[in-house]
């Protein structure tokens, strides 16, 4: 069952909680993330998964999570010959803000038309 929003508006609410919130992400992702943006270069999943302490393939979900999210960039990079890599960083921390605050507003949108149907439905009319 979902939280209510007022235990939401309640509770007290870290920085960290709106990428839960609006990503749905683990608290790995978050930690990769995090390693991601304290980093001064990209990194690959073999670096990630050594920085955050779990084996290559658990890092590479939570890569995937993050990429999905759209809250970081995957680049290629070509190496010897016609091998090439990936590396991965984080997105601009204000496109990341600008879109959540877009994703809110819709939100906000949509529970606005849901208590005027409340209120359609269950007003002075239907009584």
């Amino acid at each position: 069952m979902p939280e209510a929003i007022r235990t939401q508006l309640e509770a007290d609410v870290q920085c960290d909680y709106l990428l839960d919130c609006f990503h749905g992400l683990t608290e790995l992702d978050r930690t990769c993330f995090e390693r991601l943006v304290a980093s001064s270069e990209a990194l690959t999943v073999d670096d990630l998964a050594e920085r955050v302490d779990r084996d290559r393939t658990t890092a590479y979900r939570s890569v995937q999570r993050l990429l999905e999210a759209d809250l970081v960039e995957q680049r290629q990079v070509s190496g010897d010959g016609s091998s090439y890599h990936h590396v991965y960083e984080p997105r601009d921390p204000d496109a990341i803000a600008d879109q959540m605050q877009r994703e809110l507003n819709d939100y906000y949108a949509k529970m606005g038309q849901l208590i005027h149907e409340f209120r359609d439905k269950f007003g002075e009319e239907s009584g």
